[in-house]
């Protein structure tokens, strides 16, 4: 019974509107935007009015607005208050009071119905207030659930109705879900190429998008009457909008249309005006364009000549909205102006590509056409034209008639882009119009067929690339023809294609992943197809993003996979899979932890020679933002290069991800030919292989010419915007270019052109980001979420030459002898400068009024130099000098504020800007609900609003400039600790460039070749002779204090260490004070053959632990048993190493001179003496080198010194030494190559005498990372058994404070506890090359003598000598 009388009731509840009757209802509607949090800055308006509603026929009925009034807010939330804007309520008062006709019946707004006179703006507001009206209400049920149309589209609804018996109404709550839309009225402007991540917004709780509607219904005559009814819609990062729609009374007089023909309107949906082409950022009122478009030129022009003008990307972005606005016809017109004046010229052909209408690219093709714009300007053009224009049916057949048109089929490069562009629009075209048709791509289904009837190879591969843009899932049966495995033809086709045609599934995978899985599928587990084409396939299978099944099916068949490369390729992808942490790759990341179980763990171990995939992300689920890094290596096992390599980038922001750039390269051809050579005779040696791999590459004319030996292509936003294959035909047209008259007579013009003097200044101007979305509010007023970045570049450059004497006219005469007579001199001074500005934009964008969140970020550097160069090639010497040049106040100025910002098209002028985060903002406006979970509010007060102010500064030594980065930030983290929180508010920095001291006149590099380079020295350059007593008296002190640094950090453990070696020494005759005397010098000793065990780690440990003690031990024992017993076992590999370090103590510049001198110092007011000088050294009978660096600074004997030699065909040596006199630091490297056991081998030896303590820190951390470093790298690593248990140490003494023991092996096995890991192989060393005696001890210690005690007995066999 109450199911009935329920029943009864809702089918009253249906609104009417009595025929005789006019209804008045208060309106008023509120939009703000901001952060919900008080003490904020918040922008939005207001729009209060009286609304008539009266029926003219059972289903027709008009509605008026009354005394209608809009106000304005930019303020302090809650705490400002709304401004009436008093002329923009005048300025629309007689649009807003035309009444309108609208269809109304049961509750549904049907067709609207207008004059002319009403703005599509205007109007949106009326469906604002019929929004509230729509109720689509059933009979029998008081909850469900259906999809309604509104002002937003259709969409998803919930009703809910109750009665109210006390208080004689019914309540109706209608709740819809904006997400979730048949139909959604959006507008997205630079997303086209942006993929929907429905995964990323699933994760953040908040971003459900609700408009809540609350209807309260009184009982009527006629059924019942709405009473009161309340709106509030609510967006994640977006405004809060509200409205009211109360009963005031019901009056007598009806509503009565004006005289004019009331058109149809369309329906309740909102319809799209001109915000379409308003850019948000800043307020236009366009009165005329033209005028106004060469009024902007003028300004860019005039105001970017020294440097780039601060407002010039602003400037950019407004002419770019104006020629938005302008007509075809305008900009013929403009251009005829301008298209001679070459500054005003390419500020146009900047600034028309981005324009982004169909009437730019129908200009650039009649100009092309008619020869007025040259083919580099066309092709810059039409690369960012076709990118950015609007891809409707009109413009995509326009593309397609420019790309068969004849003169644009004779240049290869420019139909190259055209046709790539044209795939790029039909691919945004099926954004837009998701049932667009496949007849859109018939030309090229047309072209690819008959390509590949004729076989043409480059047109099958510019076909492909072209379907592989489109994306289209009609394609996949002609690319399907192209595959290898699939179909037999295709198997006849090179390899290249075959890769291109599965490339061009990677698109059509985005929108059909489960028509494309199985296909690649197939051709990774096709054994007989080529390794690359499988892993290529691996790839597309991959960005498929296949399921846990198909993984599995994968991992498993790889089981048994017989070619490495395939198999490295598939477990590396797979490996980097399981650790993907976006949103949208979630369920491939779990599917490969699955799969990855299943394989074996033998491919972990595969060095990097083999194919590699690599994948790296990071994603901020609260901000939804992201980056992803993919890179992807397919080698061959025949040749050295990779055959391909392919990296991407992707981003991740607000639930939208794109791959924002990919480059990939390919070395096919060149692999291949290789491959021809002799060089691929496996007999050979290495050595021989790579001599015929050289001889293989100089014959570049016996190369195949049927495909090209490399290629290249880079993508943007997914879509492949240019490529190039390099084959022997372009190498053979371009040693004409390059060896013709051409470059000479080019050199000569710019020899002339530099003669006279070069004034060039030069802007280029990018609309670098424009991305906006536009979706309609429930008050029928847009809002706007955009993204612009613009920037503009500058240089300023003057240049001029002098050349005594002067060349002769006919410049290929000119003989060497005349050349080497030549003075040039050349003076230059550039001045740089770059602006930048970007917009992030949030809330209403309308041609009448915005009112918006804004944040705002500039950037502008300026970085002047002035150069003077002169070059006597007679005399051999060449000097560049740096100038003084006027600087700026600000090198450098960045700056971030976030503002809230409302302005109106009647007072352009009386635009009001708050910042977001106001300087005195109060720290109480805050609550504990604010606050996180894991925030203590104690802890929060203590961030201050107080804005923070610091400048920190640096003194460049010698021309006494001290640069000085001023940072002041004021941000809302005082509210909440949150990264968003960090980041509004207002945050600058400033690098200023100070001048402190004497003045600097110039700067000066000098260098001099040849026999006067002494001459040319500041500074006589002397190093200490060890031998004399001066130099004996130099070191002495120096190691004094160097002795003393020692003590002061040496390690507690090794003393002590040493200490229980003494005293546990019975056999020892030395006393204790003795052995105090006995001091070591701090060397260190480093050899590293890459034929190493596992155990590197713990060998270095240990090493490095008993450092000390070996040399305590040994020096003992030799002191204790030295005897002249004469050294019967000479090591013979150390005769070298001893006679080059006998020649190192030898200064070269005591001997030859310099073979050239380089001075580099800064020149003073004061005369100061203040740089450095170069010096080297070539002594040919011995093949050394020999550099010095010094200071000319007076008092400063500071020093680097470079001696390199090459002691044999095989084996080089180098010795670096730095501090007073090259004495302080010191490092020795060996480099030997030869044949170890059957393989070949590289060693490479390390010793150092003390080194900075920075230089072991960093040195110490990176040596850890060797051993997998060279495990990765496919070094071989073997472990080493030591049957005879014994340590083995050839050690020289030259003097009783230090020890130097020749290059010696050791191999040990512990069985101690302390000593874990067994049948290590190593070579140690310590080395002091001041020795000048040698006394040479063979020590062995079995294996049975070591013992966990402290004492080491020590058996010697050696005579000492």
């Amino acid at each position: 019974m109450r199911a009935v009388v329920l029943a009864l009731t809702v089918a009253l509840v249906v609104p009417e509107f009595a025929l005789d009757k006019t209804y008045v209802y208060k309106y008023e509607a509120l939009l703000l935007g901001g952060l919900p949090h008080e003490g904020l800055a918040r922008a939005g308006i207001k729009v209060s009015s009286k609304v008539l509603l009266s029926a003219v026929t059972e289903h027709t009925f008009l509605m008026k607005l009354m005394d209608p009034l809009l106000h304005e807010y930019a303020g302090i939330w809650p705490k400002d208050p709304f401004v009436p804007a008093t002329k923009l309520t005048s300025a629309l008062a007689a649009q807003l009071q035309i009444p309108i006709k609208f269809e109304y019946a049961n509750g549904v707004v049907g067709k609207v119905f207008a004059p002319a006179g009403v703005s599509p703006t205007v109007m949106n507001l009326h469906r604002g207030i019929l929004n509230i009206l729509q109720l689509n209400l059933k009979k029998t049920q008081n909850i469900y659930e259906l999809q309604e149309a509104g002002v937003q589209g259709v969409c998803r609804t919930h009703y809910v109705i109750n009665e109210d018996p006390k208080a004689n109404h019914i309540i109706v709550t209608k709740s819809k879900d904006l997400s979730h839309c048949q139909e959604k009225i959006i507008k997205d402007i630079g997303l086209a190429y942006t993929e929907k991540c429905a995964e990323c917004t699933e994760r953040v709780k908040s971003l459900i998008e609700t408009a809540t509607y609350n209807y309260i219904m009184k009982p009527a005559a006629a059924g019942v009457l709405i009473a009161e009814a309340t709106v509030e819609e609510v967006h994640q990062f977006s405004p809060l909008k509200t409205q009211t729609l109360a009963f005031v009374e019901i009056e007598k007089t009806p509503v009565v249309p004006i005289k004019a023909d009331y058109l149809a309107r369309g329906s309740l949906q909102y319809e799209f005006a001109t915000e379409i082409l308003q850019t948000p950022i800043e307020l236009m009122k366009i009165s005329d364009a033209p005028a106004q478009i060469i009024e902007i030129l003028k300004h860019l022009v005039a105001n970017n000549v020294a440097m780039v003008h601060d407002d010039a990307p602003l400037k950019f972005v407004q002419l770019i909205q104006l020629l938005r606005v302008a007509t075809l016809e305008n900009i013929e017109a403009i251009w005829a102006q301008f298209k001679d004046k070459p500054v005003y010229r390419r500020w146009l052909l900047d600034a028309l590509p981005a324009v982004g209408t169909p009437v730019i690219v129908k200009l650039f093709k009649e100009k092309f056409l008619a020869g007025e714009l040259t083919i580099p300007e066309f092709i810059q053009a039409l690369v960012v034209a076709l990118q950015m224009v609007t891809a409707d049916l009109e413009t995509i057949q326009l593309t397609a008639s420019l790309a068969l048109h004849e003169k644009i089929a004779t240049i290869p490069a420019l139909r190259e882009v055209i046709m790539l562009g044209y795939g790029s629009m039909i691919a945004k075209h099926c954004v837009a119009v998701p049932t667009c048709p496949a007849e859109l791509l018939g030309p090229i289904h047309e072209i690819a067929a008959e390509a590949i009837s004729k076989n043409d190879i480059p047109e099958i591969t510019l076909a492909l690339k072209v379907l592989g843009n489109a994306g289209h899932p009609a394609s996949l049966k002609p690319i399907m023809k192209l595959l290898p495995g699939l179909r037999t033809a295709a198997t006849s086709l090179p390899l290249r294609i075959q890769v291109d045609a599965i490339l061009a599934l990677r698109n059509i995978a985005k929108k059909e992943p489960k028509l494309v899985q199985p296909v690649a599928l197939q051709l990774v587990l096709d054994r007989a197809l080529h390794p690359e084409v499988r892993m290529v396939a691996c790839i597309v299978l991959f960005e498929a993003k296949p399921s846990v099944a198909l993984i599995s099916s994968l991992a498993g068949a790889l089981k048994l996979e017989t070619n490495m490369h395939v198999a490295s390729f598939a477990y590396s992808h797979i490996k980097s899979l399981t650790r993907i942490t976006a949103p949208d790759m979630a369920a491939v990341a779990g599917a490969a932890n699955v799969a990855i179980k299943l394989m074996s763990r033998k491919l972990d171990r595969l060095s990097f020679r083999f194919s590699r995939a690599l994948q790296l992300d990071f994603y901020y689920t609260p901000l939804m933002v992201g980056a992803a890094g993919s890179a992807y290596m397919i080698n061959d096992a025949a040749t050295i290069l990779p055959r391909a390599v392919v990296a991407k980038a992707r981003a991740y922001l607000a639930g939208a991800a794109a791959d924002v750039l990919e480059i990939g390269v390919r070395t096919e051809g060149l692999q291949e030919a290789l491959l021809q050579s002799p060089a691929a005779d496996e007999s050979v040696d290495r050595i021989t292989k790579i001599k015929r791999t050289l001889r293989a590459l100089a014959n570049w004319k016996a190369l195949p010419t049927n495909q090209p030996l490399a290629s290249a292509y880079i993508k943007l936003f997914g879509q492949e915007v240019a490529f190039v294959n390099v084959d022997k035909t372009v190498i053979e047209e371009a040693i004409p270019i390059v060896t013709g008259p051409k470059p000479r007579e080019l050199l000569k013009a710019a020899l002339k052109a530099l003669q006279e003097g070069i004034a060039l200044q030069y802007a280029k101007p990018l609309l670098m980001v424009e991305v906006r979305r536009i979706l309609p509010t429930a008050i029928g007023v847009p809002m706007e979420l955009s993204l612009y970045t613009a920037a503009v570049a500058f240089a300023s450059v003057n240049v001029q030459a002098t050349i005594t004497p002067p060349l002769p006219e006919e410049i290929e005469t000119m003989t060497l002898e005349q050349l080497k007579k030549t003075d040039v001199q050349l003076q230059a001074e550039a001045r740089p400068s770059v602006a930048l500005q970007t917009f992030a934009v949030m809330g209403v964008n309308t041609a009448l009024i915005q009112a918006a969140v804004m944040a705002r970020g500039k950037i502008r550097t300026i970085a002047p130099g002035k150069v003077a160069a002169r070059a006597d090639i007679l005399k051999g010497n060449h000097k560049v000098e740096a100038l003084p040049v006027e600087v700026p106040e600000h090198i450098a100025d960045v700056s971030f504020e976030t503002l809230a910002v409302v302005r109106n098209i009647e007072e352009p002028t009386a635009e009001r800007i708050v910042p977001l985060v106001p300087e005195l903002a109060m720290q109480n406006a805050q609550t504990p609900a604010d606050y996180s979970s894991s925030e203590i509010p104690d802890q929060a007060a203590l961030r201050s609003a107080t804005p923070f102010h610091k400048t920190l500064c640096l003194a460049v030594p010698y021309i006494e400039i001290k640069g000085c980065i001023e940072v002041h930030s004021h941000n809302a983290a005082f509210i909440r600790n949150d990264p968003l929180f960090y980041i509004i508010g207002q945050h600058s920095s400033v690098v200023l460039a100070l001048a402190e001291g004497p003045a600097v006149e110039r700067l000066e590099l000098e260098v001099q070749v040849g026999p006067r380079a002494a001459e040319r020295l500041l500074k006589q350059i002397s190093l200490i002779d060890e031998e004399t007593p001066e130099g004996k008296a130099f070191l002495l002190k120096l190691r004094e204090i160097l002795e003393t640094e020692d003590k002061n950090v040496r390690v507690s453990s090794e003393s002590s260490s040493s200490s229980r070696i003494i005293s546990s020494s019975s056999s020892s005759s030395m006393s204790s004070s003795r052995m105090t005397e006995v001091r070591t010098w701090d060397v260190s000793h480093f050899i590293c053959i890459f034929r190493l065990p596992p155990s590197w780690s713990l060998l270095l440990t240990i090493l490095f632990f008993y450092h000390q003690l070996l040399i305590m031990s040994i020096t003992l024992f030799c002191l204790q048993y030295m005897a002249p017993h004469g050294a019967s076992k000479a090591v013979s590999s150390g005769s070298t190493a001893s006679s080059f370090e006998k020649i190192q103590k030898q200064f070269l510049g005591n001997a030859v001179p310099p073979v050239f001198a380089v001075i580099a110092r800064a020149v003073r007011v004061d005369h100061k003496l203040l740089g450095y000088q170069l010096a080297a050294y070539f002594d040919k009978p011995n093949a050394r080198v020999q550099l010095v660096v010094s200071s000319i600074a007076e008092n400063d004997n500071l020093k680097i010194c470079a001696d390199g030699a090459v002691l044999s065909k095989h084996k080089v040596t180098a010795r670096v030494a730095w501090g007073p006199e090259c004495q302080q630091y010191a490092v020795i490297a060996k480099a030997e190559a030869g044949v170890l056991g059957e393989f070949p081998a590289a060693r490479l030896e390390v010793e150092w005498e003390r080194l900075p303590i920075i230089v072991t820190t960093y040195a110490k951390k990176l040596s850890k990372h060797i051993p997998m470093a060279a495990f990765k790298a496919g070094f071989r690593l073997e472990r080493v058994s030591n049957a005879d248990k014994e340590i083995e140490l050839t050690a020289a003494l030259p003097s009783q404070r230090s020890l130097n023991p020749p290059p010696g092996n050791c191999a040990t096995e512990y069985n101690d506890l302390l000593y874990v890991k067994r049948s290590m192989e190593f070579y140690f060393s310590v080395h002091d090359p001041r020795n000048t005696h040698m006394v040479k001890a063979h020590l062995i210690a079995k294996h049975a003598e070591l013992s966990s005690s402290n004492a080491m007995p020590l058996v010697s066999n050696q005579k000492f000598s």
